[in-house]
């Protein structure tokens, strides 16, 4: 039984850290340590105070000591959260069944840990199994307009519609002006005349002032006004809301198509690059310009009894970078580019392979992987991973350009800065068009071109041709667009 006096420093401890005061936090927290070293709950404290500070290694480190001596709910949550900050997502799974251990052994647990798992899941693409936890957030503290609008975009990524709209409906009532809730609502069906939301939505973005509320609330009011007919109207709203979100973004065009000389300018380097130990691994790259069709090619793809979807997964450009030794902020920039053409592309594939396979439901099964941004690494796929088949939408540029002004993308990714501006797309899909014929060149008939009308035009042939092209039988299911094998994995979502 631990003393009283070291109880009451770990309170203390814990509430100092509350309320952000880290020094007397940690302080406190060291306290306990001097008094008994195997202490899980300090080196919890420890371990927040560390990643709460930025020094996410050091917390990791103090939280897999908190954890090996004694397994929390609390750690193993905060441990998964800081390996997916660190782009380890196997090992945030298995911090994750770790918890739910605990939790099913009866260990206590507090709504703020149940959305961090929840959230944790969420970014494993796991949309599934974080339901159970941001329910239990949502009831553990009902007031928490966060854990509402988490719990409501669980439901709409399962397509329990109904629900997540209630939910949506719920958190509005209690916050009115949340922008982010406004905008979850809008997308979960298309309007009517009969039934939208357009009164309220101007209501509220007369009365908001954030940036990015105003991007939000502008984007939500543009679609529900185009789907009841007043397109110019729509437009005018879109317009308004990307020309004023571009302004708070430090970019440019050019820095994109600085990324695009580079990957032309090196390939000579990876085209020589070893290729040493590759897997054999052979899974299905989906790439191409957002909102050209790569969700529906996927669908068709995963429906194949042999395959799987992962979703959009970030692991080729992470075992890149990873590869690359660079520690810039951004994934993709023309260091990475540089520092990565000269390194073991069977490394990078073996890398890609494993980071994976977190994401699958079932280990040895062959996979596709819809990242639309895979296009910029179609050469370094095609020679790290000798068995990959690629298949690269197309769409008619116009409406490319136009369904990528019209949708807001994840606003914290830097891939889709080029989005809000017209011009910024047009010239993106030139440099787009241009890689991929330089990719055509370089690896003739290794990689298949669909077109998206065609798609819709001729289902059957198009999907005869890409199962062909990755080496797959034919199969009545893939004519379903969708099967028992399409996992909810694949839409990416950024929660609270």
């Amino acid at each position: 039984m631990m003393p009283h006096f070291l109880l009451s420093n770990l309170k203390q401890a814990r509430s100092a850290l509350e309320q952000g005061n880290l020094p007397k936090a940690h302080s406190l927290a060291m306290a306990v340590v001097a008094q008994d070293a195997r202490s899980a709950a300090a080196y919890f404290l420890l371990g927040v105070c560390e990643i709460t500070r930025g020094n996410i290694r050091a917390g990791k480190d103090l939280l897999e000591t908190s954890v090996g001596f004694e397994p929390s709910v609390e750690g193993c949550a905060q441990l998964a959260r800081v390996f997916l900050l660190l782009r380890r997502d196997a090992d945030a799974l298995t911090a994750l069944q770790e918890a739910e251990s605990c939790l099913n052994a009866g260990k206590k647990s507090d709504a703020i840990t149940r959305d961090t798992i929840g959230c944790a899941y969420s970014r494993l693409g796991m949309h599934t199994a974080s339901l159970a936890h941001f329910e239990a957030a949502t009831r553990g503290a009902p007031s928490n307009t966060a854990f509402l609008y988490n719990w409501a975009v669980a439901l709409s990524f399962v397509g329990r519609i109904d629900e997540a709209d209630k939910a949506f409906e719920a958190l509005i009532a209690r916050a009115p002006d949340n922008a982010r809730a406004h905008h979850g609502l809008s997308g979960l069906r298309r309007q009517t005349a009969e039934r939208n939301h357009v009164p309220r939505l101007r209501a509220t973005l007369a009365r908001a002032e954030d940036p990015e509320a105003r991007l939000l609330l502008g984007y939500a009011l543009s679609k529900e006004l185009e789907e009841i007919g007043q397109a110019k109207e729509s437009f005018q709203f879109l317009f308004d809301a990307n020309k004023a979100h571009k302004k708070q973004l430090a970019y440019s065009i050019e820095q994109d198509e600085q990324i695009f000389d580079a990957i032309e300018q090196n390939w000579p380097l990876y085209a020589q690059a070893p290729v040493n130990n590759a897997p054999v691994e052979a899974p299905v790259f989906i790439i191409g310009m957002p909102r050209t069709g790569t969700t529906l090619v996927d669908r068709i793809i995963s429906s194949h009894p042999d395959m799987v979807s992962a979703g959009e997964l970030q692991a080729f450009p992470i075992a890149v970078k990873a590869a690359s030794g660079v520690r810039t902020r951004l994934v993709l920039d023309v260091e990475t580019i540089a520092k990565a053409a000269d390194k073991n592309l069977g490394m990078i594939g073996r890398d890609y392979i494993a980071r994976a396979r977190s994401h699958l439901p079932a280990q040895g099964m062959r996979f596709s992987d819809k990242f639309p941004g895979n296009f910029m690494y179609a050469g370094l796929i095609a020679r790290a991973l000798p068995s990959a088949r690629i298949i690269c939408l197309r769409r008619h540029p116009m409406d490319t350009v136009l369904s990528n002004f019209k949708n807001l993308f994840a606003t914290t990714s830097r891939y889709y800065d080029y989005s809000y501006s017209i011009e910024d797309i047009a010239r993106y899909y030139v440099r787009f068009d241009r890689l991929m014929r330089f990719w055509q060149k370089e690896m003739p008939c290794r990689i298949l071109e669909v077109q998206y009308e065609n798609i819709v035009l001729d289902q059957e042939n198009i999907t005869r041709n890409m199962l062909e092209h990755c080496g797959l039988s034919w199969n009545d299911a893939c004519l379903s667009r969708g099967g028992p094998h399409f996992s909810d994995r694949a839409i990416s979502y950024h929660l609270a």
